[in-house]
């Protein structure tokens, strides 16, 4: 039974007392609206941990836009329900005081992680993550973390900052969820209007595209040919690369990456959404 805990005091003794029992903790760090990408990642904390925690809180710090954050969908009565259904054991959901204290300052040397894709379209976004994932893992201690691949390069930076605080978890990274027809799914997506959602399953076919053409021909010309099925659909691209999946630099031909990942940023109509595939 799903068990609704607000404060950090009290969700921090619950992880030590369940700790002390030698129970394995997993933890879904959200910030609310669920779908089935979110459901999917509680589903696998559950089958590999004797206990599962879902956070959800709406993080101001790692919204450059104010007016993004004010419209992020927040329907925590059904998002309760839908722990309830997936049997997840804990809802940890803090207020903003709650976890921070005014006047509160941050900083993580997160190198040119921050400064590439959407550290660059995002100024400040890794650090506001790395912030409250830092204080999440504090308070909830879990054995594993599981992430959704969707965000890719999220995922890396937190594993950088694991390490360069030496927090003993293992992050889980999860494989992403998508509609039927192929779009990601995001808790962005209620914002696509009419013809939108439609629209939008141009990022996941030029994905798929590169996808089919990995290894084939020049690297370059199959990026301008999906650039091309996008800029055809009058999507804003911010941007399309190919990468090494483990450093996230770009690369120019096929065989300079053992794992390489498309990664894929654009706005259709005022939605934001991204998208990856690793092509191997």
């Amino acid at each position: 039974m799903l068990q609704i805990i607000t404060t950090r005091v009290k969700m921090q003794q619950i992880a030590v007392d369940l700790k002390a029992q030698g129970k394995s903790l997993g933890f879904v760090p959200t910030m609310g609206a669920l779908h089935n990408g979110h459901l999917s990642l509680i589903s696998r904390s559950i089958a590999e941990n004797d206990v599962t925690v879902c956070s959800i809180f709406v993080n101001p710090t790692q919204f450059n836009d104010p007016a993004d954050l004010d419209k992020y969908p927040r329907p925590i009565e059904a998002d309760i329900e839908k722990l309830k259904s997936a049997n997840c054991d804990y809802l940890f959901l803090p207020s903003v005081d709650e976890m921070y204290t005014k006047g509160e300052t941050w900083h993580l040397e997160l190198g040119y992680l921050e400064t590439i894709l959407e550290g660059a379209f995002r100024p400040g976004h890794y650090q506001g993550v790395t912030q409250i994932v830092k204080k999440l893992f504090d308070i909830v201690q879990p054995t594993r973390a599981y992430f959704g691949q969707k965000d890719y390069q999220q995922i890396m930076v937190i594993l950088k900052m694991v390490e360069m605080f030496n927090i003993p978890v293992t992050i889980i990274r999860c494989p992403t969820v998508r509609e039927e027809e192929g779009l990601a799914m995001s808790s962005r997506n209620v914002h696509l209007k009419e013809k939108e959602p439609q629209t939008a399953l141009k990022l996941s076919e030029a994905l798929a595209f590169i996808k089919s053409k990995t290894g084939k021909g020049s690297l370059p010309e199959v990026l301008k040919e999906a650039k091309d099925l996008i800029n055809e659909a009058q999507i804003g691209l911010e941007y399309l690369v190919i990468t090494d999946g483990a450093t996230l630099k770009e690369i120019s031909e096929w065989g300079q990456s053992a794992e390489p990942v498309a990664l894929i940023a654009a706005k259709v109509g005022n939605t934001r959404l991204i998208d990856n595939m690793v092509l191997v």
